[in-house]
């Protein structure tokens, strides 16, 4: 195929999809020249352009905020969008309106915030989105980095009138460690905020990031009337049209002053002029590698903003990444299917006591019923009913490509870091674990269901809810989490979904870190000699618990050739592949 100079054929790194122009990956179209040219692969290629154009279409991405910025709302907005949902659901609504579709766990509606990662897909505008709602509490903070490590791209919630908060902050450093291209959205426009220069002005100090506004706010607070989009000129107003998508309105400026008397004509003038002189024009390349980010303005109660959003999201943010292996580099248009795992979910339909693992597929094409190779075991595992999420809702996934989020109901077989393929023996690296801030010993009211609390122990470890430690000398096992919200939640789900009522003790124990060493000799010698305080996390793996700081430090200047970590990459032990 010659590409040429000929418009009616598309350029390598580019297509047409949902009326936009979208970068397609790179490798699409060589990686199927060369495949045409080797007779052994003839066959893999039958599909390899249907493969590029899927992959092409996805668009993987968390929200990330401080706690109470909007982040959940937004979700709901953007599933409405997609045409997932009739009715969207808001945290501080009342009745049925309260019922989001992310937070769907009882103590998440109780108590107005997000406690575990929702998964959602949705189809907007011919482009499939794998939406992550990830909890926004820094108590649950684990399970949204490893989600972090799933996502091609992700949403930052600002709150317009806090602006950048302490929790956005040490977010953004783990996209920024992952170079994952954020789209920032200041919501709770329609109520007071700050200066908008202010805003930008602290995104740009705050996180070294460079800002593009892609739209304005025209009027704030009660005056908020809508925004103005810097690239067409055109103006969205907040009433009767903020919920379309598509080109905006052509309204001059001095005739918004008679929708509100209130609006200082001059004054909005002159801030679009200064913020289309002054502001950097948008770079595709800086925003793909981490450096700018593009800037909207709405308000997610109000549904209003969220579909320039959304299509910014379709026409900026990459497709499926090339993902980093143990062996190599995975592209995501290679013909086989590889995923590795990132979250587990236990007990998401109470009547069934099932467990799902979320697996993001790296490359290839998963069809349902295929058999994939669990790396860590070496086993064969048959996919009979890969699902797509929509929170708790679920579909039968017969296909799914490079960027889909699936799950797949297991009992047990597979963990957080796992990684399956069509053969290759390859795992995935970064999925990080890290060592709680708070330990407890867990008191069981009625000590006949000793056994029953020990495998629901086991399996909200293996879920990620906690970390459980098990002492090598035989004591009643340890739970240690970040945060204390963390306790309440397991305390109210090991109460609804096992029936088992607990207690927590104060531990002797305030600290634990994972301990390893190149010669076995010297581990053994060290774990002999210091049994008492040494304990088996979920995976196997020998962890040290220290009293307070000072033992830490006094037992490891005397440990020679032992190394103590605060975090474990699960993707990297030898006990989980």
């Amino acid at each position: 195929m010659e590409y040429g100079n000929n418009p009616s054929v598309p350029q390598p790194g580019t297509g047409r999809c949902g009326g936009c122009e979208i970068p397609l990956i790179p490798s699409a179209f060589p990686a199927t020249a060369t495949a045409m040219s080797n007779p052994d692969t003839i066959a893999e290629t039958a599909f390899a352009p249907t493969l590029a154009a899927e992959v092409a279409r996805r668009r993987t991405f968390a929200i990330i905020s401080h706690p109470d910025a909007g982040k959940t709302t937004l979700t709901e907005k953007l599933l409405l969008f997609g045409g997932a949902i009739n009715l969207a659901g808001q945290v501080k609504a009342k009745g049925e309106r309260r019922n989001t579709r992310s937070d769907w766990m009882k103590i998440e509606r109780e108590r107005g915030i997000s406690v575990v990662t929702s998964v959602m897909t949705f189809e907007f505008d011919n482009l499939v989105f794998n939406l992550l709602d990830t909890p926004g509490h820094e108590d649950f903070s684990e399970d949204t980095y490893r989600t972090l490590t799933a996502v091609d791209s992700a949403v930052m919630v600002i709150d317009a009138a806090k602006g950048i908060e302490d929790r956005t902050r040490k977010l953004f450093e783990v996209c920024r460690l992952r170079d994952i291209p954020i789209i920032t959205f200041v919501n709770k426009m329609d109520r007071e905020s700050r200066d908008t220069f202010d805003l930008l002005d602290e995104i740009e100090k705050t996180l070294a990031l460079d800002t593009t506004p892609m739209t304005w706010p025209v009027g704030r607070g009660r005056d908020f009337l809508g925004t103005y989009d810097i690239a067409t000129g055109g103006i969205r107003l907040l009433e009767g049209g903020g919920a379309k998508t598509g080109a905006a309105e052509q309204i001059a400026i001095d005739d918004l002053a008679k929708r509100n008397p209130n609006l200082n004509v001059d004054e909005v003038k002159e801030e679009l002029a200064l913020a289309t002189e002054a502001c950097k024009p948008f770079d595709l390349a800086a925003f793909r590698e981490g450096h700018l980010t593009p800037v909207y303005f709405g308000s997610a109660l109000r549904n209003f903003g969220v579909g320039d959003l959304l299509e910014g999201l379709g026409q900026f943010a990459p497709p499926p990444r090339a993902q980093e292996s143990s062996q190599r580099l995975v592209q995501a248009d290679e013909p086989k299917m590889t995923a590795f795992v990132f979250k587990i979910q236990a007990n998401m339909d109470p009547n069934h006591r099932d467990r799902i693992a979320f697996a993001r597929l790296c490359s290839g094409k998963l069809t349902r019923g295929m058999k994939a190779k669990l790396v860590r075991t070496g086993k064969p595992m048959p996919l009979s009913s890969p699902q797509f999420f929509f929170a708790q809702d679920r579909a039968i996934a017969d296909e799914a490509y490079a960027g889909d989020v699936v799950g797949i109901p297991n009992h047990g077989t597979l963990r957080i870091g796992d990684t399956l393929t069509e053969g290759e023996d390859i795992t995935f690296v970064g999925v990080p674990s890290f060592a709680p801030e708070i330990v407890r010993r867990v008191r069981l009211t009625d000590a006949m269901k000793a056994k029953k609390l020990k495998e629901a122990l086991q399996q909200m470890s293996e879920e990620g809810v906690v970390q459980v430690f098990r002492p090598r000398d035989g004591a009643p096992a340890l739970v240690g989490v970040v945060g204390m919200l963390q306790l309440d939640v397991l305390k109210a789900r090991l109460a609804a979904e096992y029936a088992l009522p607990v207690e927590f003790e104060v531990s002797e124990f305030q600290l634990a870190r994972w301990i390893s060493s190149d010669d076995p000799k010297k581990l053994d010698a060290f774990v002999a000699a210091n049994n008492s305080g040494v304990a088996d996390d979920v995976d196997g793996d020998p962890v040290f618990l220290a009293k307070n700081e000072f033992y830490l430090g006094y037992t490891r200047e005397r440990a020679e050739g032992i190394v103590f970590s605060n975090v474990k990459d699960v993707k990297k032990t030898g006990k989980t592949g």
